[in-house]
């Protein structure tokens, strides 16, 4: 199964090291950020889900459950954490689904059989409360993920799905926005009190709104 960017994620029942949950269950009315994984005792995961426990309480400030995925099942998962908690020196706080079948990872389509079928399961996906895929990205088994990217991409998620306007390159959450083409000038200068910078007639910006 391919997911692309505004299709609703199809729904699972797997074991976790918190135990068996429905996924829609779990997700509730919040945003998720599931991330998989080759398997237990990998050394770039291993920092990785240290780093998704520490900042664990910025993805609940912007409403946001984390998850994480690998393919060992619920033992191998429980002494894999206590290594990352005392390699990274946190603790993990979150769920690791147990997908030994691969299941939710062929339903995912996270496995890629032509780079390799186990070692490629490293993908990010970004939920959004109503079920849809906002962001999918997936990483070579030899690269760390940035999740501090990943918060940065929620906090333009949640932006933008409120205001009419989006982020340009490399903007954090405080820094100039774009108005939306759909939006005159004349519209945009009522709409954004903050000022209008109009660079070209396709391009202006604003104060972020929410600030």
């Amino acid at each position: 199964m391919t997911l692309q960017l505004g299709d609703i994620v199809p729904n699972f029942t797997q074991q976790t090291t918190e135990g068996e949950i429905n996924f829609y269950d779990w997700a509730g009315n919040s945003w998720v950020v599931l991330f998989s994984h080759p398997a237990d005792y990998t050394p770039v995961c291993t920092t990785e889900l240290g780093n998704v426990a520490k900042l664990k309480p910025e993805f609940a400030k912007r409403g946001a459950k984390v998850i994480a995925l690998s393919v060992d099942d619920v033992k191998s998962h429980q002494g894999w954490i206590a290594d990352i908690n005392e390699t990274q020196q946190t603790v993990v706080n979150y769920p690791i689904i147990a997908d030994e079948d691969k299941s939710v990872s062929n339903l995912y389509g996270m496995i890629h059989p032509n780079a390799n079928a186990k070692v490629t399961v490293r993908t990010v996906f970004i939920i959004d409360p109503s079920k849809k895929l906002r962001l999918t990205v997936t990483y070579p088994p030899t690269t760390g993920r940035n999740f501090t990217e990943i918060l940065r991409v929620l906090d333009s998620l949640q932006l933008t799905d409120n205001y009419s306007v989006a982020t340009p390159v490399d903007w954090q959450d405080g820094d100039a926005v774009v108005i939306a083409p759909s939006i005159s000038t004349e519209d945009a200068r009522a709409k954004f009190p903050k000022g209008v910078n109009e660079i070209k007639p396709y391009l202006r910006l604003t104060p972020q709104p929410n600030r």
